[in-house]
């Protein structure tokens, strides 16, 4: 009797956990959706810097009137590193997410099956006297 007592109270638990997976679950896929589309225009952006940078340095070259665009190319590729430090703090953060989002369906497997072995939900129907 006592060991029904301590399953009612761990499956309670698992209820308890399974919810809170069940809760955090759609958090985790759409701050993964929002970092992916982050990423994606981080790599935009680093193109349309390198960009701009090529063509400020082709303008210089041409320019018959001195003029010095050095501080702006250099002001544009520290602009760029910065860019590619975010993107990389991103792709770590995003990967995390992707192992706790797996370890997290991983749980609820597991969890699930753990319940179903138990016999706390084989059947939803009212049981028999």
């Amino acid at each position: 009797m006592a060991t029904a007592a301590v399953v009612v109270t761990s499956s309670g638990k698992d209820v308890v956990a399974e919810g809170l997976l069940d809760l955090l679950r759609p958090a985790i896929q759409q701050l993964d959706v929002h970092v992916h589309s982050v990423r994606e225009s981080q790599v935009e952006l680093r193109e349309h810097i390198d960009n701009l940078a090529t063509e400020l340095c082709r303008i210089n070259e041409h320019q018959k009137v001195a003029l010095d665009l050095d501080p702006y190319v250099k002001k544009l590729l520290n602009a760029r590193r910065r860019v590619v430090l975010v993107n990389n703090i991103l792709q770590n953060a995003q990967e995390r997410l992707r192992r706790l989002n797996h370890n997290v369906a991983k749980e609820t497997a597991r969890r699930k099956t753990m319940l179903e072995a138990s016999g706390v939900f084989t059947s939803r129907s009212p049981s028999k006297p």
